[in-house]
């Protein structure tokens, strides 16, 4: 698939933003900076519920059909970040290296970034990967993992083509 063709979930989790005490502007970058890739056709403010995020997820991959979701919040060590817990009861496998490399980027900017325990993997054929809560932190992380989401969304949808160049 060309990029402009996949469909795409923001879900941010956020007890205040749900209550509507806190404009979500993680969410709005994650609308704006993924719009090359395709249409956000899902986006929901939630509280940090365990239960809740994997209701979510899976509903989004299982109904809804998503080829991408991206998760916003949830990834630091507050009790109430549970982010990737439900990610890890969802996907069948994980793609760590996207993980990894956020981690490795932000340290660069933040000794902060280690505490991150965001995750990305995959449920049947979408990805899903967990960003940081903060504006400048969930941008500056998509921002890693930006150039390599075409290739993964179309290889996750079965493209043949060789990936050596």
């Amino acid at each position: 698939m060309a990029g402009g063709h996949y469909r795409i979930g923001v879900l941010t989790l956020s007890d205040k933003g749900a209550r509507g005490e806190r404009e979500d502007e993680s969410g709005r970058i994650l609308r704006e900076m993924i719009a090359p890739l395709g249409s956000v056709e899902r986006y929901l403010v939630i509280p940090d519920d365990q239960e809740t995020i994997v209701r979510t997820l899976v509903e989004w991959v299982d109904r809804e059909g998503l080829d991408l979701i991206l998760t916003t919040g949830g990834t630091g060590l507050s009790p109430r970040d549970l982010t990737p817990e439900a990610t890890a009861r969802v996907i069948d496998r994980e793609v760590p290296g996207m993980a990894e490399a956020m981690r490795m980027a932000s340290m660069a900017k933040t000794p902060h970034a280690m505490i991150s325990r965001a995750l990305a993997g995959v449920r049947r054929t979408t990805l899903i990967i967990n960003l940081p809560g903060s504006p400048k932190g969930v941008r500056e992380n998509l921002e890693v993992v930006f150039p390599a989401l075409g290739h993964a969304l179309a290889k996750l949808k079965g493209d043949p083509s060789d990936c050596a160049r």
